[in-house]
């Protein structure tokens, strides 16, 4: 049964901002194995529209172009593979306010519509108010590990 998943549904999730941040900054983490996993198809990616403008957003800031020495275009180029795997999820019920930050709310929300499995983020207790509707909350290591626990 070597490298093969036991009969396992994928996982639905979605990654909140920070986790591609991460994955743009090293190559090493645990966040850049989630995005190889994902390119790998190994979990269903879940966004919705306000939160894959997030991550644009946030991507192409000067300060994490910088980091990465990457163009803008670079950045384009990765979101436009992000798009080709994402599932994506129309945000029909808005629960505001459940959280701090503003931005949290809308990675919630698209966990909650999309009907994900876990909701992935280095904030972990940012999302404390998830687990109200039974959400669970992730690490990218946390998830990582559930991913290929599952392979043998």
């Amino acid at each position: 049964m070597s490298h093969m998943i036991r009969n396992m549904k994928k996982y639905r999730v979605v990654l909140d901002t920070n986790i591609l941040v991460a994955a743009g900054r090293s190559r090493s983490g645990a966040s850049f194995a989630l995005l190889q996993a994902l390119r790998g198809r190994q979990f269903v990616l879940l966004a919705s529209v306000p939160l894959f403008l997030e991550y644009e957003s946030v991507l192409k800031r000067p300060e994490q172009l910088e980091i990465g020495s990457r163009s803008v275009a670079m950045v384009d180029a990765f979101l436009d593979a992000l798009a080709l795997v994402v599932e994506p999820v129309d945000l029909h019920f808005l629960w505001r306010p459940q959280l701090r930050d503003p931005a949290d709310e809308m990675v919630l929300e698209t966990a909650l519509n999309g009907r994900a499995d876990a909701l992935v983020t280095f904030n972990v207790r940012d999302f404390s108010a998830a687990g109200r509707f039974g959400m669970k909350v992730w690490t990218s290591g946390q998830f990582l590990q559930r991913l290929f626990k599952e392979i043998d």
